[in-house]
């Protein structure tokens, strides 16, 4: 895609449940774009959650695949863990590896009931801390760990790639529950001062004049457009960044809600165990059970 070229030459056009990547090589800036609709609701079905849960979930899981979604390769993986002691949310988890993921959130349903639908950060978590730890196809992982600060999720994943990956990065994400299900997007664009990916990053600048350009017209971007099932991610890139020299956008990769979760992973686990200690984790009937939050399943380990 060029200057010279609107998305309604490209096909096949990327809606939902797929993410997008793009790169503007004039300006140093790589994106993603990501549209969630069946995914989110297959994540959201599996509990009985509360407006409030539902739209910190689908904001969590675009996060998820827009930071997920700048790993190479089938292999690497992205947890992001939010957590706190004394707030509503205690905890938040979701993943995301190879286009699959999932997500899961333990509160406390009386503190969260008052609220409303979208409450603050603050209001959700209190005092917190936010993890987020990639691991790569060939073995190496790296972890940062930012306070919860901001009014919403995606701002304290920016402050995340600010302070641990000194990475220039502008997030915007929008959610909405209605009668015909739910639905999140978002959009993740970053700086990279030095030029082309996976050269070193050296004198990253917030006030770069190429990231205030790209942060002037992305900031541009309403929760209307993100959310309109009927306008095609390539769409939203167009509009936001036709006036750039070029556009280059990588072909969207399908997502899917899954969990890894199975008898025989969940046996090798506790088989690793001491015999003492496998039969602390017995029930009065003699079994060793185990819950799977993400997807509401129990196992019963023949051990």
């Amino acid at each position: 895609m060029t200057q010279a070229q609107s998305p309604t030459a490209q096909e096949p056009e990327t809606f939902a449940d797929k993410l997008l990547g793009f790169t503007l090589p004039s300006r140093s800036a790589r994106g993603r774009v990501v549209r969630l609709d069946a995914v989110l609701n297959d994540v959201l079905a599996v509990h009985d959650y509360p407006a409030p849960i539902q739209h910190l979930l689908g904001e969590a899981l675009v996060l998820g695949a827009l930071m997920g979604g700048l790993l190479k390769g089938e292999d690497g993986q992205l947890t992001m863990q939010a957590q706190t002691k004394a707030g509503p949310v205690q905890l938040l988890v979701c993943d995301y590896r190879g286009g699959t993921m999932r997500g899961y959130a333990e509160f406390d349903g009386a503190k969260v009931e008052g609220l409303g639908a979208n409450p603050a950060l603050a209001a959700l978590f209190g005092e917190g801390y936010l993890a987020i730890t990639f691991e790569t196809g060939a073995g190496k992982r790296y972890q940062g760990i930012v306070p919860l600060e901001g009014d919403n999720l995606s701002e304290a994943c920016e402050n995340y790639f600010v302070q641990s990956e000194q990475v220039p990065t502008l997030i915007r994400v929008a959610s909405r529950s209605s009668a015909g299900g739910h639905h999140a997007a978002g959009v993740l664009i970053q700086h990279l001062a030095d030029g082309e990916e996976g050269r070193e990053r050296l004198h990253v600048r917030l006030d770069h004049p190429d990231w205030e350009h790209i942060v002037a017209l992305a900031g541009t971007i309403s929760h209307e457009e993100l959310l309109d099932l009927e306008l095609s991610m390539e769409s939203i890139v167009w509009r936001l960044f036709h006036e750039e020299d070029q556009i280059r956008v990588q072909p969207g990769r399908e997502l899917k809600r899954g969990c890894r979760c199975s008898a025989d992973y969940y046996h090798s686990v506790i088989a690793r165990f001491p015999a003492d200690e496998q039969d602390a984790m017995r029930d009065d009937e003699g079994r060793i059970v185990v819950d799977c939050q993400f997807c509401a399943q129990q196992y019963v380990l023949a051990i």
